[in-house]
Formats: structure tokens, C-alpha cells, sequence
């Protein structure tokens, strides 16, 4: 399922950014963020509550 970011940009999201949604754990979304790992340089991902997303592509 890909969102589209809705609050404001931040450090880990940037307002209207489009993600893909890793997993679904409790009505929250777990996406990768634009923050990267110290050891790999991968984004890391976090959970963020759905309501701050706009569904986009529900596959």
C-alpha cells in the first residue's frame, strides 16, 4: 500500500512524500523513514499512526 505523508515535514517525513507501507501493527503503519541507519546507511523505519496519511495506491 503506498501513503501519501499529510503533517508537517520533520526530520523523518517530508509533507506530500509518498511511502510504502512495510506493515500494518495495530491500526499504525510502519514505514521507512528518510532517517538512515549509523551502520548500513538503510532508512530506518519507524510506526506513525494512520491518521496522518492519505492512502493512495491500495493494493
Amino acid at each position: 500500500m503506498k501513503v501519501k505523508y499529510l503533517g508537517v515535514t520533520n526530520i523523518a517525513l517530508n509533507h506530500g512524500q509518498v511511502f510504502e507501507v512495510k506493515s500494518i501493527e495495530k491500526g499504525w503503519y510502519r514505514i521507512n523513514t528518510n532517517i538512515p541507519n549509523d551502520v548500513t546507511g538503510e532508512p530506518e523505519d519507524y510506526l506513525f499512526p494512520a491518521k496522518l496519511f492519505e492512502i493512495i495506491e491500495d493494493e
